[in-house]
């Protein structure tokens, strides 16, 4: 993201509402205090001189606050809009590079099987060709196309019958048949006539007998339905962007809507993630661009990158929640005491606002009993009073949307962020589905094990060639641990990397008799079992999921001889998918968890892998399939942003065939600790009416301890200063005392005052310093002195019908509250508080002032 001082924000706000409402409030406030302190120095500057100061450091501040309230407001919903379709960009990308992956390794293990490779060294007949390769296109529907070539071109076998081909002169086939590996492309080919381009692997098959290249194995990948999968189910897919997947020269190649932006179309990019406004085809657009990270080593086709582009005008329209209204007060209250680290200009924002509310509650105590003088002052007073409420009101508004734009983000980066890992998690899984079904079809592993007896092991030579062909896919498939034959007692026969951690080995162990009595009821090629998430299992080195496939015999009966067990190396795969989603996250963790809350994987210290996770929201447990959801809770004792997202499946997996064990992401971002202490005010909570004629009745000065709302008199009140001011000192011969706070007047110290503790006093519980704490100065029979507070509310008018003596309590302390304020047509009961109550409680005389040292001063 852009500084904040790189932003144009003049650009942004014709497209932010919610942004211009408020620089619109913000401008009549500022033109409202300028022409109140105008109208105090031409028509009562005598009268007024008191007042003057207040006035222009109001102002002053409202210059200061006006540019920064609506600066950080556009900065922070460019920041939401950027995060979104960044997390979309990722999503593209990130799924695409981890598919095809697992095509590389496809190609790899297909163009060794024995099958196809004396078909193509025309060492056997084409009975069953094209069975084995329909076989392979049912298990792995990824493929639209699989091809077997001759080192000619002669296309000898193919699937898609309705694209038929007889052969190609393509550059690509000499390229494969001098390569050692695979050979991805992505062009126009004749090996695929239909399409305007093809992503295609291709490697070359070697003679079984002489070992050299005899043909070239062709699988067709299906870019359009897995692109139409991807964008599905990305943000892309609420019709607000378009989502593109664009090559190494910046050209689309993937489209979430062809319409909007066709294949083939020169966009712009925006790699550095800055907030710059793109022009095409006459429509200004927010762009993220994300290059291929690479997976395992793979790197990803050679410049792909994947793109959102969100035309401005659609930008800042809409939010998918109004999140601060749902909070609970106390959640919503200890969530901004740390703004400072979440968002800092919020933080300053909330400071500014404080510093002015605290100018505006010392100008209209400075005015208090003065509404009887000249007809012009009153005037001056009477519109210092409704601009200082109406003032409150728009800082209020305006830092909540502010704090409502910060939060929305983080709520819907969690939903993006958790739909990110369970729609990868999907893809992986599915690869390991078909995967224990490709390899049960190996005609050497059959040979295995219809050849095997009870109690006894098969001949050496075969049993080499089963242990070569399983290393083999093991070191192509390295998402394994290992992988495993048994026969039909469930005695594992063979197994790459054979040897356990602890010294002892596989072979001769034997399958669970669950496990196995579910793997024998399989009676299709097409059907698998998954185990269940543990780590007490034959072969596995940790907790993780085992998969099953049945191997039969090629004849009519088709008789089950055995299976193939591949155990995913679970842990550090689901680790990895998770590491690298929170990428440039670092105050977010993640998890998977199953419906029970067992933790799977986790970046989450707190929650490691085999414990139970306790979400402060239980519903998200009980997701739907496919949807995800955010919530602002305590977690952990630290304030949070919990998402969970749930597993939709992929394609037949998990949809159509059969299986079930929903997987959820949860993600969790923290913003700071909740104080066990915490008792922070929320004004917007006692909002008082006003009453009465103003020339008739008292002024009030109110402010909170905790979440009480005390009174003073406001002829009794000086002014009010930062707590932050407070110089403690070794004041222990003064009970509740806090320390010195200096007077100002002019820029030169007028004095010193003694600052004391009131909620201490009142509850016997010292307060606990925030931002919004304030010292009030008082005067009482010539002694000043300041009394700590929580924060300040307003200064407002009462009746003398709304002000009761307050009743007689035990032990003295009518001595502190001597009236009640019946507020609100006594819905409201503030308590106000007695000076001299105030004095005698605290033992404060005059005597101990002047005995302050000059060093205690200082």
């Amino acid at each position: 993201m852009a500084r904040d001082n790189e932003i144009h924000i003049d650009t942004f706000i014709p497209f932010m509402r919610d942004v211009a409402r408020c620089e619109r409030s913000l401008h009549e406030l500022n033109l409202m205090w300028r022409l109140i302190e105008s109208s105090a120095k031409m028509n009562c500057a005598e009268e007024a001189s008191s007042m003057l100061p207040m006035m222009a450091a109001t102002r002053e501040g409202f210059q200061r606050l006006e540019q920064d309230l609506v600066q950080s407001m556009v900065s922070e919903s460019l920041t939401e809009v950027m995060s979104e379709i960044a997390t979309c960009a990722h999503h593209v990308i990130d799924i695409v590079v981890r598919n095809l992956y697992e095509r590389t390794a496809d190609i790899g293990f297909l163009a060794t099987d024995r099958s196809l490779c004396n078909y193509v060294a025309n060492l056997t007949d084409s009975r069953g060709i094209i069975d084995r390769l329909q076989a392979y296109r049912s298990k792995y529907t990824v493929y639209d196309e699989i091809m077997l070539i001759n080192t000619e071109g002669t296309v000898l076998a193919q699937l898609d019958e309705s694209s038929p081909v007889e052969g190609s002169r393509e550059p690509i086939l000499a390229q494969t048949l001098a390569a050692s590996s695979y050979v991805e492309s992505f062009q126009y080919c004749d090996l695929r006539p239909h399409k305007q381009q093809a992503l295609l692997y291709t490697q070359r098959m070697l003679h079984p007998v002489s070992g050299q290249p005899c043909g070239v194995l062709c699988l067709s990948f299906d870019f359009e339905g897995e692109m139409a999968g991807i964008f599905a189910g990305s943000s892309a897919a609420q019709g607000r962007s378009v989502a593109l997947l664009l090559n190494e020269h910046n050209r689309v190649i993937a489209s979430s809507d062809t319409a909007w932006i066709a294949l083939g179309t020169l966009v712009p990019t925006n790699q550095d993630g800055a907030p710059n406004l793109y022009t095409h085809s006459g429509r200004t657009y927010l762009v993220q661009t994300v290059s291929a990270s690479g997976y395992q080593g793979y790197p990803g086709p050679s410049g792909w990158k994947g793109q959102v582009m969100m035309p401005i005008e659609q930008a800042f329209g809409t939010k998918i929640m109004r999140c601060v209204d749902s909070l609970a007060p106390d959640v919503a209250q200890g969530l901004l005491a740390h703004a400072k680290s979440f968002c800092p200009p919020l933080y300053d924002i909330i400071k500014a606002a404080d510093s002015i509310r605290r100018v505006v509650w010392n100008g209209q105590v400075m005015t208090a009993g003065q509404r009887a003088g000249s007809s012009r002052l009153k005037s001056v007073l009477e519109q210092i009073g409704e601009t200082g409420a109406r003032t409150n009101f728009v800082f209020k508004q305006s830092i909540r949307d502010l704090y409502d734009t910060v939060l929305s983000a983080g709520l819907r980066d969690s939903q993006s962020l958790t739909q990110l890992l369970v729609d990868l998690l999907d893809r992986n899984l599915y690869e390991r589905a078909n995967d224990c079904r490709w390899w049960a079809l190996s005609p050497i592993l059959q040979q295995l094990l219809i050849q095997s007896h009870p109690h006894e092991t098969p001949g050496s030579e075969l049993m080499g060639q089963a242990t070569r062909v399983l290393e083999h896919i093991n070191s192509l498939y390295t998402v394994y641990t290992r992988l495993m034959v048994y026969d039909r007692n469930g005695r594992i026969l063979c197994a790459s990397h054979p040897q356990l951690p602890d010294g002892s080995n596989v072979l001769g162990q034997h399958i669970d008799s669950a496990t196995l009595q579910a793997v024998m009821a399989l009676n299709h090629s097409q059907s698998y079992h998954v185990s269940q998430w543990t780590a007490q299992q034959t072969g596995a080195e940790g907790a993780t999921y085992i998969y099953h496939a049945p191997i039969r015999t090629d004849d009519d009966s088709a008789t089950t001889v055995g299976g193939i067990a591949i155990v995913f190396n679970a842990i550090p795969e689901l680790q990895a998918m998770l590491n690298s989603a929170l990428i440039g996250k670092p105050k977010t963790r993640a998890l998977y968890v199953n419906r029970a809350g067992l933790v799977l994987a986790s970046t989450d210290p707190l929650s490691p892998p085999g414990s139970t996770v306790q979400l402060p929201a239980a519903h998200l447990l009980q997701l739907q399939n496919g949807t995800s959801n955010a919530v602002i809770s305590v977690y952990h004792n630290q304030y949070c942003i919990v998402g969970a997202g749930v597993s939709r499946g992929y394609r037949e997996f998990k949809i159509t065939d059969g299986y079930r064990d929903d997987v959820l992401a949860i993600s969790i971002e923290s913003f700071g600790q909740v104080a066990s202490d915490s008792n922070a005010p929320d004004p917007s909570h006692h909002a008082i009416e006003a009453t009465g004629n103003n020339m008739h009745g008292v002024e009030m000065a109110t402010f909170y301890i905790g979440q009480q709302l005390f009174a003073l008199r406001a002829q009794s009140v000086l002014e009010a200063l930062p707590a932050s001011a407070v110089n403690p000192v070794s004041a222990g011969r003064l009970r509740y005392c806090r320390g010195t706070l200096a007077r100002h007047s002019q820029g030169h110290v007028t004095g010193y005052v003694w600052v004391f503790d009131l909620a201490q006093l009142l509850t016997g519980k010292p307060t606990r310093m925030t931002d919004q704490s304030q010292v009030v100065v008082l005067e009482h029979d010539d002694r000043k002195l300041g009394v700590l507070v929580d924060a300040l509310h307003g200064v407002n008018h009462f009746t003398h019908d709304n002000i009761i003596a307050s009743p007689r309590m035990a032990g003295g302390a009518q001595s502190l509250v001597n009236e009640l304020i019946k507020a609100n047509q006594g819905s409201l009961l503030v308590q106000c508080l007695d000076p001299q109550g105030l004095l005698n409680a605290l033992h404060y005389n005059p005597s101990q002032a002047t005995s302050m040292t000059q060093a205690e001063k200082s």
